[in-house]
């Protein structure tokens, strides 16, 4: 399944990357198209604006020559400077009409015709200046000879001509600019919602695939909590295994110590004590017939005490026998006291008498003994304390075990490979439902803590124990 999916996702992935990249281009193109409608219709606006400029000024020129006529027929009539306001005005706006006529049309086909409006407008101007000041001067003759002559409206005519096919022109100009100006907006509207349909069809078509991606990923984490429930449950089952193992190891170890306890004490035990019996019958026969061969025999008795003693040290080792007969407390300060003697460390016992099951009285005095063998070996302590009694909390009753020394201490998360003891006896004691820690730290110590959950005490068993033999009748203590 996830070898399946993993393609997928991976397509799904390169596809939301082209999305990405088309979606990008979508809004460059809206923009782009936006951009180029707005300045095509700002242009046609502007080009628009000067026409309507131009338009206006070769109206007002027109209207400035008309009022300036009118004014002047006024005054001739009544004589009242007044009436000259129009001329006036007309004297000092026509030069400027005139220049931004000339500046529109410069260097085109209506330059011709705009520069004779001109010259006929500053003529008419003239004229009229002529008139009034003719009329000023007392010269009627004069001023109505050039008023009855044709000359003036004649000009007048050429300026209203002109203004008009310019006005006609610039009309027709700002209807094309307008058309500009729609077409330009009416491009840019279809290009936005062209590309804006292409853009919600591309959305459309990101929102599926991302669905689509959504979906995939949901089923590839349903996936993955299904193969990672399925580890977790096999991970359950093979440390349940391995558990059952450890202990059924520890089991087969320890019954493989009482077996062979319990033949070194019958079978080895037997022949050492038949054959102190015959030394010291030897002895006996012979004692005043060779004294050299009653100091061999009393030397080879010695050795067969010395075999004994250590063929009882050994069956101790594999299977204590006092754990079994005395129970734990005795069996840990016998154990304690022979390792302070090998060891010729101080030993501080702090022992609470607690019921403890045969495993367990096996499990923690095992650990005490890896423990002090550790301390020995690596610990360069000089003190040394075990404590033994009970603990409550929460979750109930517990059996507490502790061994701290003063030694030197080690950093435990760099132990390397190799240091099977103390891991043997973590997974003995939680095969038993406790739990064992190990605390150090360079130059603080060691404090190994193990806790078992705390039972009623068992039932005595009915066969005895193995026993070392000790001190036996007849001949064989006597020699």
């Amino acid at each position: 399944m996830l070898h399946r999916l993993d393609p997928w996702l991976a397509g799904a992935r390169r596809h939301r990357g082209l999305a990405l990249g088309l979606a990008t281009l979508a809004a460059v193109a809206v923009m782009g198209v936006s951009e180029a409608a707005f300045w095509g219709a700002d242009a046609a606006l502007t080009q628009s604006q000067a026409r309507h400029q131009a338009r206006n000024d070769g109206l007002r020129l027109r209207e400035l020559l008309t009022e300036a006529e009118t004014a002047q027929r006024g005054f001739l009539l009544t004589g009242r400077d007044d009436y000259l306001a129009p001329l006036k005005l007309a004297e000092r706006e026509l030069p400027a009409a005139l220049t931004r006529l000339r500046g529109q049309y410069a260097s085109s086909e209506w330059e011709a015709l705009v520069a004779e409006a001109a010259q006929r407008a500053n003529e008419k101007l003239s004229e009229l200046q002529l008139v009034v000041q003719l009329y000023r001067e007392g010269s009627t003759d004069a001023w109505q000879g050039l008023m009855q002559s044709d000359i003036g409206r004649e000009k007048m005519q050429a300026v209203s001509d002109a203004v008009e096919q310019l006005n006609r022109h610039e009309l027709v100009q700002i209807a094309r600019e307008r058309d500009a100006v729609f077409r330009s907006l009416t491009y840019g509207r279809i290009g936005v919602h062209g590309l804006t349909l292409l853009s919600l069809f591309g959305l459309a078509v990101f929102l599926r695939r991302n669905e689509a991606l959504h979906a995939a990923r949901r089923e590839y984490a349903q996936a993955l909590a299904r193969e990672r429930d399925r580890l977790d449950g096999e991970v359950v089952h093979r440390t349940a295994e391995l558990t059952e193992l450890a202990q059924h190891l520890q089991t087969v170890r320890e019954d493989e110590r009482a077996h062979l306890a319990r033949e070194l004490h019958d079978e080895l035990g037997a022949l050492l004590t038949a054959a102190k019996l015959d030394v010291a019958r030897i002895r006996r026969m012979t004692r005043t017939a060779a004294p050299e061969i009653d100091e061999r025999l009393r030397h080879m008795s010695e050795l067969l005490d010395q075999g004994i003693a250590l063929k009882r040290r050994i069956i101790e080792d594999l299977r204590p026998s006092v754990l079994s007969n005395l129970g734990l407390i005795p069996a840990l300060e016998i154990l304690t006291q022979e390792f302070a003697q090998r060891s010729g460390l101080q030993l501080n016992l702090e022992l609470v008498n607690t019921a403890t099951d045969d495993a367990d009285r096996l499990a923690l005095y095992r650990l005490v003994q890896e423990a002090l063998t550790n301390v020995l070996r690596h610990a360069q302590a000089r003190q040394v304390r075990v404590a033994l009694g009970e603990a409550n909390d929460e979750s109930g009753g517990w059996l507490q075990l502790s061994i701290r020394d003063d030694g030197q201490g080690f950093n435990p998360e760099a132990v390397g490979a190799g240091h099977h003891g103390l891991l043997g006896m973590r997974y003995r004691i939680e095969s038993l439902g406790g739990t064992l820690q190990l605390l150090s730290a360079p130059g603080r110590g060691t404090l190994v803590l193990a806790r078992l959950p705390r039972r009623p005490e068992p039932e005595p068993p009915d066969e005895p124990a193995v026993t070392a033999p000790g001190d036996l009748p007849g001949p064989a203590t006597a020699a």
